[in-house]
């Protein structure tokens, strides 16, 4: 119970903050931007997405491609986009990422793709492969590389606000803003596009304007909102101009 101005009591703020508990669930959403995972095993998760955590867990830096290809994108771009870390041990681990909400999906032999920027964790009998898309000049935060989820297992995936699922078909293709796309059903394949005419009304690239176009049998989900991180594309008032140039070079 709150009072007049709107100030909580320490019992009540413990009470209303405490953590929920569901032995039964290995993901648990203790608020839509908290996510509680029980690790008993392996759990992958975004790098730096632990907040907090209990118990004995281990932490460890996986790396997200080998060999020469990842080395040049190293030499394009100050940082790497989302790679992974193995949460392992037995215990329970926190997960957020700035805010955005989180929503729990139940993979049964399906397959999805996410944006390298929005995929929080997933269980380890999920297998997962990271893909590239070429042309990939312009794109933003997590835009370059998309993570293919495939089996059966828990996946949570980040959304700034509520996201919004649309469907696709072959008569009927979506193009969607890749500052604002989150995640796409596994058996479709996204075309990059570009469009300078389109500069000034489909989101805010500084130079052409590239759109993601889906066609197929499927869906596309998009978030209200356009992601960008400074030093990997998209606007150049930004500071991702050049670099998402650089970028676009190494797969012409």
């Amino acid at each position: 119970m709150t009072n007049a101005e709107g100030s909580y009591s320490l019992r009540d703020f413990l009470a209303q903050t405490a953590e929920r508990d569901n032995p039964g669930d290995v993901f648990e959403l203790e608020s839509s931007k908290m996510l509680e995972v029980k690790v008993n095993g392996r759990i992958w998760s975004k790098l730096g997405a632990m907040v907090a955590y209990k118990g004995n867990l281990s932490f460890k830096r996986e790396g997200t491609l080998e060999g020469g290809l990842m080395k040049a994108l190293k030499r394009a771009v100050s940082q790497e986009m989302s790679p992974l870390a193995k949460i392992e041990g037995r215990g329970v681990a926190y997960l957020a990422d700035q805010g955005k909400e989180i929503t729990v999906l139940r993979l049964a032999g399906d397959s999805l793709n996410v944006n390298g920027n929005d995929l929080l964790a997933f269980e380890d009998s999920v297998n997962y492969d990271i893909t590239i898309q070429r042309r990939a000049a312009g794109m933003a935060a997590g835009g370059l590389f998309s993570v293919r989820l495939q089996g059966s297992g828990l996946v949570a995936i980040l959304s700034h606000g509520k996201p919004l699922t649309l469907r696709v078909t072959n008569s009927e293709p979506i193009f969607t803003d890749p500052n604002a796309t989150v995640a796409w059903s596994g058996n479709l394949q996204p075309q990059l596009r570009m469009d300078a005419s389109l500069r000034s009304i489909f989101g805010r690239g500084g130079g052409e304007t590239y759109q993601m176009v889906f066609q197929g049998d499927g869906f596309v989900v998009v978030q209200p909102y356009e992601e960008f991180e400074q030093g990997l594309g998209g606007d150049e008032s930004h500071g991702g101009g050049g670099v998402g140039r650089a970028l676009g070079d190494l797969f012409d």
